[in-house]
């Protein structure tokens, strides 16, 4: 309350909380959380393993974005999918017993019918089942025997990259001696004095097809090695360990990745060889065991086709599909290469 010169007095408006004349009350923006309400939390930031994921997942989306406009890699990819799909449900699709040759189901070397769409093997046996019950056994062997080999190249490959040295001259001296060797040689060398089975086929092929991937992987690993985080890793206190783990690793995984699409057509093909000449697995069915059946029963001089195609057939489109394959795989990893879509 205040009093003016001719002793009036000014008394404050009802509720306005303000004296006469004085500024009015500010009023909150428009949108703006009331004064009372608790205040807004604060996002957290993610995490760096979530961070991790994220952005393999977007490298995965993108290398299948690119993937998808090479028509052979997708045609072969999707013939891959097929034999895969054929080997995985064979016990549901032609039974466990096919390859039984007491119970044959059909007469010896009969010709393709709509009983036997494949004919029969000099056995009686389907030829349609055997070569999805033998769908199994080769895509196994080829994969294992790819692992392997390309497991013991980038070892030899990362580490004869990284230490240099007397280490890498004597490695690499035994890695040209295994390149100038034939590959099928030392193969036959190795199935004939170890025993038969499949653990015989996957080591033989597995340490006599490594040598191109260890060069492959070392020129990249010398590559690695002279870029900057490497010495600033080094500097910073980083190992051997961590240095060829954590940095030159990831960098020759593509590269080992676009390999090991390549090799398993190889071995496939080395596993087919083996089998032909009589050194792999008898118990069991391959398409390479086939062929060898084949030839003891004369089918080539009598004319039974029906018992050479098939398996051959299968053999070729699996090589080839994982050859289209690998070629796509390395388009996107090194656009340079220029393959052909």
């Amino acid at each position: 309350m205040t009093t003016d010169h001719d002793g009036t007095t000014d008394t404050p408006a009802p509720g306005s909380g303000t004296p006469a004349g004085g500024p009015p009350p500010a009023s909150p923006p428009p949108g703006s959380p009331p004064a009372d309400s608790p205040p807004a939390p604060v996002p957290v930031k993610a995490s760096a393993r979530t961070l991790a994921g994220q952005r393999r997942r977007a490298s995965v989306a993108r290398f299948w974005r690119q993937y998808r406009t090479h028509r052979s890699g997708v045609a072969g990819l999707a013939a891959l999918l097929l034999a895969g799909v054929l080997a995985l449900a064979a016990p549901l699709l032609v039974g466990s017993d096919v390859d039984q040759v007491t119970d044959a189901p059909g007469e010896a070397l009969e010709s393709p019918s709509a009983a036997f769409p494949f004919g029969t093997d000099r056995f009686g046996r389907n030829l349609l089942g055997l070569v999805i019950q033998g769908a199994r056994v080769s895509l196994l062997v080829g994969l294992l025997a790819a692992v392997l080999s390309v497991a013991i190249g980038t070892l030899i490959g990362v580490t004869a990259g990284h230490f240099r040295g007397w280490y890498a001259t004597v490695t690499m001296r035994i890695t040209d001696w295994f390149l100038v060797m034939p590959t099928l040689v030392l193969a036959i060398a190795l199935a004939s004095v170890m025993p038969r089975s499949l653990v015989t086929i996957v080591v033989a092929i597995g340490v006599t097809t490594w040598p191109t991937t260890a060069r492959l992987v070392r020129a990249q690993t010398l590559a690695v090695e002279t870029r900057p985080y490497i010495e600033r890793a080094r500097a910073l206190g980083g190992g051997h360990w961590h240095v060829m783990s954590r940095h030159v690793l990831p960098n020759v995984m593509p590269l080992v990745l676009a390999q090991t699409t390549l090799i398993i057509s190889s071995a496939i093909l080395a596993e087919a060889t083996l089998a032909f000449l009589g050194l792999g697995d008898p118990t069991v069915v391959s398409w390479g065991g086939l062929l060898q059946d084949a030839r003891e029963a004369g089918a080539v001089s009598s004319g039974h086709w029906w018992y050479l195609v098939p398996p051959g057939l299968a053999i070729a489109s699996v090589a080839l599909a994982f050859t289209l394959c690998g070629r796509a795989v390395e388009s996107v990893l090194n656009p340079r290469l220029g393959v052909s879509r």
